[in-house]
């Protein structure tokens, strides 16, 4: 059984906010060059408007329209929706635990006869859904899928621009968040042109506490708080690194003869996305295929990025047909992995 990514959709809002304008309405003046040590210069921002409020099953369906308007499917041929948002605002201020995202969006798009559920798994979402429909497949469950992110979690910025009072504050990192909405299909139809080739994750407990989203502790809002000096060190970067030189050796490949054309890594930050292209580089001991990013235009999108990456550059025809790419996540949790699919069907 050989499965492929059928379709991809997007979508994010119209409003843009630039780091410059993020800086200025801390609630304390600082001199803090946000620019420089993320790379990210702006950010979308859900529209607030009563009328037209986009929370993240707004942005999710948007996504999904756009995903089905690339794809050979109908809404109601679709086997399974998969829901893997973070946030899961539907309307002001209302976070919907029940029932699931994935209900509510399955029965908005009319694939009533749909199995349906929600994965939770920080930015790994929609990597962690793509992988569980790849095995449902695989095991003969369903044939194709659809898998859905909505965030709208710039939220936890406009609470960290309150909160924030200190040179290191654990909620630093919430001001780098953008929202965006991202679909895929994902069917057992791949060749040698269209292929997810394979893809694991790996979560390491121990750092389970070092990013953790939750109503803040001093105000009216949700929160972000992560210690970034845990997170940002080269032992637990090499974790990652050292499980996918494993699977590598462990299933008779090698990074060279891979030949990946591409890479995409969450889009956290851009120098500790360099860092660690200059460890893998280094454990490897071979130059790394080209870095695609959106970072400096979108922020960091939580479980949406690598997708979000994939899109825009296909809508960019920057990426050839038959192209390999590699995803690499990086998550709280914390969940590290790969994800290596050829791709020359895909269009946005």
């Amino acid at each position: 059984m050989r499965t492929r990514f059928e379709s991809i959709g997007a979508y994010t809002p119209s409003t843009v906010r630039s780091t410059e304008e993020l800086i200025a309405g801390l609630s304390v003046p600082r001199s803090l060059d946000l620019e420089r040590i993320t790379g990210i210069k702006n950010r979308r921002v859900h529209n607030s408007d009563p009328e037209d409020y986009e929370s993240s099953f707004e942005l999710a369906l948007s996504a999904i329209d756009d995903c089905l308007r690339h794809s050979d499917y109908t809404a109601e041929e679709l086997d399974v929706v998969i829901s893997v948002s973070i946030t899961r605002f539907h309307g002001p201020g209302f976070h919907c635990y029940a029932p699931a995202f994935a209900l509510m969006l399955r029965n908005a798009i009319g694939a009533t006869s749909a199995l349906h559920f929600d994965v939770s798994n920080a930015c790994a979402g929609m990597l962690t859904g793509v992988l569980v429909l790849d095995r449902m497949i695989r095991a003969g469950v369903v044939r194709n899928g659809l898998v859905v992110s909505g965030e709208q979690i710039t939220p936890i910025a406009e609470t960290a621009a309150r909160e924030i009072s200190q040179p290191y504050d654990p909620q630093f990192a919430a001001l780098t968040v953008g929202d965006a909405a991202v679909a895929v299909v994902v069917d057992d139809r791949g060749d040698d042109d269209d292929e997810i080739h394979y893809i694991e994750l790996m979560t390491t407990s121990a750092g389970a506490e070092h990013c953790l989203g939750m109503p803040s502790d001093k105000t009216n809002g949700i929160a972000m708080y992560t210690d970034n000096r845990a997170l940002a060190s080269e032992s637990r970067y090499q974790q990652g690194i050292s499980r996918m030189a494993d699977f590598l050796e462990e299933s008779g490949r090698t990074w060279d003869g891979e030949k990946y054309d591409y890479w995409i890594h969450h889009q956290f930050s851009g120098p500790a996305i360099e860092y660690i292209s200059q460890l893998t580089q280094r454990h490897f001991n071979t130059p790394m295929p080209q870095s695609l990013t959106v970072l400096s235009e979108y922020g960091n999108t939580a479980s949406t990025s690598h997708f979000l990456v994939l899109h825009e550059h296909l809508a960019q025809q920057r990426i050839p047909r038959g192209s390999k790419v590699l995803l690499i996540p990086e998550a709280s949790g914390v969940v590290s992995g790969h994800l290596a699919a050829t791709i020359s069907r895909l269009e946005a």
